[in-house]
């Protein structure tokens, strides 16, 4: 179960935002919010208080608020606000106003498996596996006899 927060048309465009997003992916809660006070960016702070909501969110759902990790930042391209800007002998240029959609998924942080544990996985992989192909060699080998 993961908890997510949304903030969306924020007025600043996708491409900065995605500079934040990527230094918090994959990091714990209190990390990411160390990490992002200490950045000089205009979408620090709101990405602090996104992190805020999706955690208050998992509150909500009953998650362990120490385990929590950043799984996934979503940074899409919001509508795009047309103004235009006049210029000499009565010309007008196209100015463009790029709005964010992010979205932050928080979820609690699973163990990693030892060496040992993903050998005796893949172990028994190759077993299974083995026993499919005689079975079907098996099968094969009779239905062609009849």
């Amino acid at each position: 179960m993961n908890a997510t927060a949304k903030l969306s048309g924020y007025r600043q465009a996708p491409r900065k935002v995605r500079l934040i997003a990527g230094l918090v992916r994959g990091k714990s809660v209190e990390n990411a919010i160390v990490e992002l006070d200490h950045r000089a960016k205009r979408a620090a702070p709101v990405f602090v208080k996104l992190i805020k909501s999706a955690v208050a969110n998992a509150k909500q759902l009953g998650l362990d608020i120490d385990k929590l990790i950043v799984i996934e930042v979503r940074v899409d391209k919001g509508r795009v606000l047309k103004r235009s800007r006049p210029r000499a002998h009565g010309r007008a240029f196209p100015i463009h106003k790029h709005t964010s959609h992010i979205m932050i998924t928080l979820g609690e942080k699973i163990p990693k498996k030892t060496a040992k544990e993903v050998k005796e996985v893949k172990e028994k992989v190759k077993t299974v596996a083995k026993k499919v192909v005689a079975k079907k060699t098996v099968t094969k080998k009779t239905t062609k006899a009849k």
